[in-house]
């Protein structure tokens, strides 16, 4: 789990980190094909097949192991330090050691499942100058490599990957430091941990769509592995077309313990020894309307119709409003700087960034497996909670096994006919689709499953006036559905349509009804910058929208043009330290005229 703050320095004096690793190269030639889509599908497929959802889901809760993810934790932890430059020869320890037993432990799952994981390192040159240690490694370790264990899908008329990636690197107080013990436990050992049992136990199956398990080098120096992996899929002269389509990717960091430390960052634990095995955080990037909320509330709607009746320990799943926690990143950040749709899991309560007068122990030589009581040599309290590991790896699993299973996404049409009933129309034709209506909270309020017609129509169950989202995912004979389509606003008794026969398109709502609103920026009261929303029914007032900042007698100090976006439109004001503190007017204008205003209020503290 990277800290931005301590090294923020770094990331920009670094040439920017996405950019400093080059030439990312899949070293297996039949891992870059399967990759590329442009394979035949029917060599990879297991002997017996198993299509059934339910069957899956039962078994991947009997068979992901609480006993598995801790054997692999203690092997982790013989490495003893995993830090990106340290140690590539030793066969014991160093990042050369952990990634080459990783790799051949994807070995040993493809072996037991017929051959048909595929393993293969992706290479990439990465110079520890870049990252601007005061002393470099010897010899200057300059060539890098993420492990990876690919399952190919059953077509390639859609090649979208899903994957799910954790790193495998680690650090202690100086990141510079490839010599001293970097443990590297709960950050990151049971990220790798997870990611290495869902290739064991997914393996036995025949998906779709091709499942990549990555485990990624450098998170810690500025998310290196998996900028390499994000740009390897974005852009290649070899491959037409260059970018590769990725339906979904899961990044796991810091995943397994329960104790809350005194540095957690927030959002997060309530205080200091607080204990909590039971909730998930998953972060994504975007407002509520975005693809990442989207694919997270699939990931909860799928484990609670899977997995939450039969487990004797249920997972909270909490779908969080950052794309991070406060002043901190990971893997899944190179995605979705490409617009690839990631997010990331994280346990509920963290222990905290071990600096120094704390006794926290992410980032540090405590970031051990636990203790040993006994003085047998082996420890027997440990730090993670196994168990959690385990339920966190099932959430994880269930979500990429039903995604990899089910049908394309969809596109839907909808529009308000009545007070609170709304005619959806679909894209394709399929057994039946599943419609998601919510209100303000980042969870769906209801899902619906509506028949096979291409136009239905659905109640929501809203009051007067109450602005809503709605979209739509198709479903196939077997009753899985596809991720869902982009969201679309609406909002109840504020226009009826005529509508047209079912075939043609309803007709446009008059101008007055596009339910364009100014939302409270946050936070507020702000120091130095603030976040200001609108919301829109429409974008046909793209090129005519601004915000004027003002102050409390009306003199204007700043105009912001506002490229207005059908959905939630977020603007970040940097207001600076320039003004005196107090009310500020916040007025949204489009066409010259006042649609509504805000008072902010700025503390210059």
């Amino acid at each position: 789990m990277k800290n931005l703050l301590p090294v923020i320095g770094l990331l920009l004096t670094g040439a920017s980190n996405s950019f400093a690793q080059t030439k990312p190269t899949v070293l297996n030639t039949e891992v870059a094909t399967i990759l590329g889509g442009s394979y035949n599908a029917a060599l990879y497929g297991a002997t017996n097949v198993i299509t059934d959802p339910d069957v899956i889901a039962a078994e991947l809760a009997d068979r992901i192991s609480a006993d598995s993810l801790k054997a692999d934790l203690f092997a982790l932890r013989r490495f003893q330090n995993r830090n990106m430059f340290s140690d590539t020869s030793s066969s014991t320890r160093g990042i050369g050691a952990a990634r080459r037993w990783v790799y051949n432990k994807f070995l040993q799952y493809s072996k037991a499942n017929e051959g048909r994981l595929k393993v293969s390192y992706l290479q990439f040159d990465y110079d520890p100058k870049s990252y601007k240690c005061k002393v470099y490694p010897t010899p200057s370790i300059t060539k890098h490599s993420n492990i990876m264990a690919v399952l190919p899908g059953s077509q390639t008329s859609n090649n979208s990957l899903i994957i799910v990636e954790g790193h495998i690197d680690s650090r202690n107080s100086d990141p510079c430091d490839v010599t001293g013990d970097a443990f590297g436990i709960g950050d990151n050992a049971t990220g790798t941990a997870l990611v290495m049992e869902l290739a064991r136990v997914m393996s036995k199956y025949t998906f779709r769509n091709t499942i990549v398990f990555s485990v990624n080098t450098g998170e810690e120096q500025g998310l290196i592995g998996a900028h390499a992996l994000a740009n390897y899929l974005n852009a290649s002269t070899t491959r037409t077309p260059a970018r590769i389509p990725i339906k979904a990717v899961n990044n796991n960091d810091v995943s397994g313990g329960i104790f809350c430390g005194h540095t957690a960052s927030s959002p997060g634990c309530p205080f200091y020894g607080a204990i909590d095995s039971t909730d998930l955080r998953i972060f994504s990037k975007g407002d509520i309307n975005s693809p990442y909320k989207q694919w997270a509330r699939y990931i909860k709607l799928e484990y609670k119709e899977q997995q939450l009746s039969r487990a004797q320990v249920p997972v909270s799943i909490q779908i969080m409003e950052n794309e991070d926690r406060e002043g901190r990143g990971g893997d899944h950040q190179a995605f979705s700087a490409l617009n690839y749709t990631a997010v990331r899991f994280t346990q509920a309560n963290e222990d905290g960034d071990g600096g120094v007068g704390t006794i926290d122990r992410q980032h540090n030589i405590r970031d051990s497996l636990g203790l040993d009581k006994n003085h047998d040599g082996i420890e027997d309290s440990l730090y993670v909670d196994v168990s959690y590991l385990a339920r966190n790896a099932l959430v994880n699993g269930n979500s990429l096994a039903m995604v990899a299973l089910g049908p394309d996404t969809i596109t839907l049409r909808p529009a308000l006919i009545t007070a609170n009933r709304v005619r959806v129309q679909f894209t394709g034709a399929s057994p039946a689709y599943r419609v998601a209506v919510r209100s303000t909270t980042n969870d769906w309020d209801s899902v619906y499953t509506v028949t096979g017609k291409s136009v239905d129509t659905v109640i929501v169950p809203y009051g007067t006036n109450s602005t809503f989202y709605i979209s739509a995912a198709a479903m196939d004979n077997n009753n899985i559905e596809s991720q869902f389509s982009t969201e679309y606003t609406l909002k109840t008794n504020l226009v009826v349509l005529n509508l047209a026969p079912d075939t043609a398109a309803p007709a446009p709502p008059p101008p007055d009804y596009y339910g364009i609103r100014l939302m409270p920026n946050k936070p507020n009261p702000f120091d130095e910058s603030t976040m200001i929303a609108i919301e829109s029914g429409a974008d046909i007032f793209a090129d005519r929208t601004f915000l004027i900042i003002s102050t409390i007698d009306g003199r204007t100090i700043r105009q912001i043009r506002v490229p207005l976006k059908k959905g939630i439109n977020e603007v970040l004001y940097n207001h600076g330290f320039g003004m005196p503190a107090g009310i500020y007017i916040c007025s949204l204008i489009i066409d010259g005229l006042p649609v509504q205003s805000t008072k902010m209020v700025f503390r210059n503290r």
